[in-house]
């Protein structure tokens, strides 16, 4: 007999609309888990964390939940362990929990594109696969995955890639690591994973971290208001390649001098971020001290660079964490 223990957090895969017609969280995982088919070998477990959208997952709560996964691992008698989640932000907090995840019991993070009350809601096949891939050996070693629509993607790299359609998660670099279908799990790839962070040590008090999006006639303005607000890291949300213009590439100098962590992402949906151009552009960019994202897009170098801030807080040594965790 397989233990699955489920820490739901709310999300579509929870909602319900009000008399207005508008939707919000309102099923706790006891609901969620009582639609489930369960195989006879496999014991679920709920728990309800907390019962939001996901566009209201700030740092301080997903560091709630991933302090929740911890207890929840200390059990040896779990076998997996299963998040349902909104799906604006799975991949932040996917990737979030993966950076401190040091078990080789897979944390699964799932949910729903159509609201518990659709007649054709997607959350009861999502949860149920989900499930099925944490109480599997297969998935062991893995890290924290995200089960939806019928496939199993790493954590590192998948993003949410159409606002409604049912299919709507992706990992354009690397591809799913496998499937589920009924009660089989398939693994095709095996992600590489990277030491884990304390999570004893990550302190999300005063943790600003935000992103910028640059274009042709983007001035330094906002990133001098994030520095001002007290923003101890920054995500460039570039064009291309990962490039700006001059005038950006100055504030980012003068950002880094003062001890603010610069990283450069793209809004490009595949391939890495590369130094190619001067003039304002990448190589500029990484002179100036920014530090290139490889294949992480701004979401989830945004939780990169956070995590790091939390445990480590010299700037120096995030910067060179950072490039540490987007290698491989």
């Amino acid at each position: 007999m397989s233990l699955v223990t489920v820490l739901a957090t709310g999300g579509t895969i929870a909602t319900r609309a009000d008399a207005r017609g508008v939707g919000t969280a309102q099923d706790g995982g006891a609901d969620l888990v009582s639609r489930l088919d369960l195989p006879p070998d496999v014991q679920v477990r709920v728990e309800d964390v907390l019962r939001v959208g996901s566009y209201l997952m700030t740092l301080e709560r997903v560091h709630t939940l991933a302090r929740r996964v911890a207890e929840v691992l200390q059990d040896p008698d779990v076998s997996g362990l299963v998040v349902t989640h909104g799906t604006d932000t799975t991949e932040e907090t996917a990737y979030f929990l993966d950076l401190f995840h040091r078990d080789p019991r897979p944390v699964v993070v799932t949910g729903a594109q159509r609201p518990a009350d659709a007649r054709d809601s997607d959350g009861p096949r999502n949860l149920g696969d989900a499930v099925t891939v944490a109480a599997s050996d297969a998935a062991r070693d893995l890290g924290v995955l995200v089960t939806f629509g019928g496939r199993v993607f790493p954590a590192r790299g998948v993003r949410k890639s159409h606002t409604l359609a049912a299919d709507t998660f992706a990992a354009p670099d690397t591809g799913a690591v496998g499937w589920v279908h009924g009660n089989r799990v398939g693994v095709e790839s095996r992600p590489r994973r990277h030491r884990a962070l304390d999570l004893a040590a990550f302190d999300a008090a005063g943790l600003r971290v935000d992103i910028a999006a640059c274009h042709p006639d983007a001035d330094a303005v906002a990133l001098r208001a994030f520095a001002a607000a007290g923003a101890r890291g920054i995500v460039l949300e570039a064009t291309g390649a990962g490039n700006a213009n001059p005038e950006i590439c100055a504030a980012v100098a003068e950002l880094t001098a003062a001890g603010i962590v610069v990283v450069t992402s793209t809004r490009v949906t595949a391939g890495p971020v590369t130094a190619l151009y001067g003039n304002g552009g990448g190589a500029d960019l990484l002179a100036a001290g920014a530090v290139p994202s490889g294949l992480l897009r701004p979401s989830q170098a945004r939780v990169l660079v956070a995590a790091l801030l939390g445990v480590h807080r010299d700037p120096a040594t995030v910067r060179t964490e950072f490039l540490a965790h987007t290698v491989g």
